[in-house]
């Protein structure tokens, strides 16, 4: 996994402010593997309330993350209770690393 522990720890702080302690994230797609260079950050956040406005908290939560993790991009893909699951969610539910 090619996150560093103070890249996950304001991750996982990030999520947890915005989103509450119940928030799960996990790092998903080429961030996983070691052997790579480059990439995004993958993040999928689940929730288990629905979030009204949860593709706003989205785009959100990913600026946020993206101004403290130093301009790396980050794509967040945030799943509520209202949402059925799609193919990413499945995805990364399967091959990502739970980081909290």
């Amino acid at each position: 996994m090619r996150l560093t522990p103070e890249a996950i720890a304001i991750i996982v702080e990030t999520v947890k402010s915005r989103l509450g302690d119940e928030a799960q994230v996990r790092l998903f797609g080429s961030r996983l593997d070691d052997n790579a260079k480059g990439g995004d950050i993958d993040l999928h956040v689940s929730v288990s309330k629905p979030l009204p406005e949860w593709v706003w908290e989205s785009a959100q939560l990913a600026a946020k993350l993206e101004r403290l993790l130093d301009g790396r991009k980050v794509d967040v893909r945030l799943m509520d209770a209202s949402q059925e699951a799609q193919p990413i969610d499945r995805i990364a539910l399967q091959e990502g690393v739970l980081l909290c």
